[in-house]
């Protein structure tokens, strides 16, 4: 068994994205292009005349319930983040909407959240089902992030990881930073520079499966596969990396034992992504992934098994990894 330091390559023409799917856009990224587009996008709630025929056609017992009121912000963006103190509300925003503002005002939509509701939904662009950065909106404070679920990808892999914690029950305490305001009137702000909260390292020992959940061919027609781990963290612009282990050429069963160290600024909505790719000259195949909320790590050796592109379980796929936090 052999094992070299090799930058994945790709044919002529083709690169990482076309081989193994569109990479998360990176916070920053959305923010810079938030003012590319000048494409409209109407709608923020529902309009008080609709609220009104709902009230007048709803049954007694949907009156006597609480509710929040959605109605369509008149003005500018940043007038509809402004929080009435005798009134809750619930806002709508394009996931466009969302960058615009939030590259200029930022601490008000986390401001705007702690007493209202925010939603965030995908541009109407996206006619192919794909899905942006869901840390746009959770770093801000929003309570619903909506998205394509009938689609795949990474976006849709760190979604399906931070519903991980709680028990995967589908719901997630927000953290208190977000609801918590200093005595100056500040609150948090997902662009300042932070200190480092925690340190999470991390060594991928081995990995093994793939010889009982995939056809002998699937990776290389005529040799045991080339496998390396791409291991990173997903979460503020400050924390968000993605490294790799050495390729081991010719074995169903890599041995990396490889280590990485990650400093996380925010570590309670940091997530750790995990994926394992199969070197080739031509085009890297893609070998399983996982994405874990870093709160719910146990430090010590732990096996993580992994999943597919789509997000189902492989039967036998594993990982040997071990997690310290210093």
């Amino acid at each position: 068994m052999k094992d070299r330091d090799i930058e994945p390559k790709f044919s002529k023409g083709e690169n990482e994205e076309s081989a193994w799917g569109i990479e998360v856009p990176d916070i920053q990224d959305e923010l810079q292009d938030a003012n590319k587009d000048d494409m409209s996008y109407p709608e923020r709630g529902v309009d008080e005349d609709d609220e009104q025929i709902v009230r007048k056609n709803a049954p007694l017992e949907y009156k006597h319930l609480i509710t929040i009121k959605a109605g369509k912000p008149k003005g500018s963006l940043v007038d509809a983040l402004k929080s009435d103190p005798e009134k809750v509300r619930r806002l709508s925003l394009s996931e466009q909407e969302l960058a615009k503002v939030a590259a200029c005002h930022g601490p008000k939509i986390v401001s705007f959240t702690q007493r209202n509701l925010l939603r965030i939904y995908p541009k109407g662009t996206r006619f192919n089902s794909s899905n942006y950065n869901p840390f746009l909106g959770w770093v801000h404070g929003a309570q619903m992030v909506a998205f394509n679920m009938q689609g795949y990808g990474r976006a849709l892999w760190l979604m399906n990881g931070f519903y991980k914690a709680n028990g995967g029950c589908g719901y997630v305490k927000k953290p208190d930073f977000l609801m918590q305001t200093c005595p100056d009137g500040k609150v948090f702000d997902p662009t300042a520079d932070l200190p480092v909260k925690k340190t999470l390292k991390v060594k991928v020992y081995m990995g093994d499966g793939w010889q009982q959940d995939f056809k002998q061919t699937h990776f290389d027609s005529y040799s045991p596969p080339d496998f390396y781990a791409k291991v990173g963290i997903a979460g503020v612009p400050s924390d968000s990396v993605m490294r790799k282990t050495r390729v081991v050429e010719d074995s169903w069963v890599p041995m990396w034992e490889d280590g990485f160290t990650f400093p996380l600024t925010v570590p309670e909505i940091a997530l750790l992504r995990v994926e394992v790719h199969e070197y080739d000259v031509n085009e890297d195949d893609f070998g399983g992934q996982t994405v874990l909320p870093v709160s719910e790590l146990w430090p010590g050796i732990r096996t993580v098994p992994l999943f597919d592109h789509k997000g189902m379980k492989f039967k036998s796929v594993k990982l040997l990894m071990s997690f310290e936090f210093v």
